[in-house]
Formats: C-alpha cells, sequence, structure tokens
C-alpha cells in the first residue's frame, strides 16, 4: 500500500526520513508523492562492466549543478543521456522502499527518466538518469522538481536491508569491484 502524505511528514519529522526536502513539499504536497529536486546533471565517460561478480561503471563528468539560486539552466540534447543527483538525502527504515517516477513535464517533453527502487535500509542521495528521447532540445533548470517518489509500507516479515556498495549516494564504480 502506498504511504500518505501525512504519515510521511510525521517520518520525516520524527526519523529524518528525508533530509533537504523543499518548503513546498513539507507545508503543501501534492497527492500521495513527494517532489524531488535535480542537484546535479554529469555525462557518463568510458566504459561500463557488469559481469556475475565484478562491475564498473564509467567516470561522471559534471556539467551543471544546483547553488541553491533560480536561474542555472541546462540543455538536454536530443539523443544524450545524463545522469542525476536529488538534492534530498534518503535514510530509508527497513519497513519501507519507495520507488522513482518522473514528472509529468518529463515523459510530455520527451524525455524518459531510468530509476530503481530506494531500498529498505538505504542511506544517501538518488541518482536517476535521463534521456533526451525527442528530437528536440529540452531545458531544465536546476533545483527543479523532476521526479516524485512513492513510499510503500513492506508487510510479512523480515527484511534485509541494503548494505550495498552504493550506500551513502555514491555516483560510480570507476574501478572494477566486486559486487556485494
Amino acid at each position: 500500500m502506498v504511504i500518505g502524505t501525512k504519515k510521511l511528514l510525521k517520518l520525516i519529522k520524527e526519523k529524518n526520513l528525508i533530509e533537504n526536502l523543499s518548503e513546498r513539499e513539507l507545508t503543501n504536497p501534492e497527492s500521495c508523492v513527494f517532489d524531488i529536486r535535480i542537484k546535479e546533471l554529469s555525462q557518463l565517460k568510458g566504459e561500463g562492466f557488469l559481469g556475475i561478480d565484478d562491475r564498473q561503471t564509467p567516470e561522471h563528468e559534471s556539467i551543471a549543478s544546483f547553488n541553491g539560486k533560480p536561474g542555472n539552466f541546462v540543455t538536454l540534447e536530443p539523443g544524450e543521456y545524463y545522469m542525476t543527483e536529488s538534492v534530498e538525502i534518503f535514510h530509508m527504515p527497513e519497513n519501507l522502499f519507495a520507488i522513482v517516477k518522473p514528472r509529468s513535464t518529463l515523459f510530455r517533453s520527451g524525455v524518459m527518466l531510468r530509476a530503481g527502487v530506494i531500498d529498505p535500509g538505504y542511506n544517501g542521495s538518488i541518482h536517476p538518469g535521463l534521456f533526451n528521447a525527442s528530437h528536440q532540445k529540452f531545458k531544465l533548470e536546476m533545483g527543479a522538481r523532476y521526479i516524485q517518489v512513492f513510499f510503500f509500507g513492506i508487510d510479512g516479515g523480515l527484511v534485509r536491508t541494503y548494505e550495498g556498495q552504493w550506500q551513502g549516494g555514491r555516483k560510480a564504480a570507476t574501478v572494477k569491484e566486486k559486487q556485494n
């Protein structure tokens, strides 16, 4: 079941569920989600690898970041893939996980979001990918609300919390490493 914003606001206040959530989300959240803002936009440089036991991801080259002030725009070029980082930092308890979805302006503009779940026990910022599948350029302001996060309760027993190597909001594994 999706957790409502009233309960989530209580978890933010009492358990620090999300750090750096905007004043808008703290005082007037929409629907049953929180909108999350973009802090950094990067391009991938180099090759990646995913094996049975090992992995390596490309390096990230930052091309824009949010400095807390409006007016910093970046253009997503057609056919290009970008990595992002959220302003918000998550502290997921063992009884919740979250799903990340795009705000509708993105897909209405031909920009696709690539994201996974935020696991129970994960602590850190998140790093969804954006791909401009359109034939048109897309202008994005750093600090804009670009994704939505839905929180779900976990029912039915023991949950293994996230202990992986991405804990803490790490962006890349730029050398080959063993997977946990």
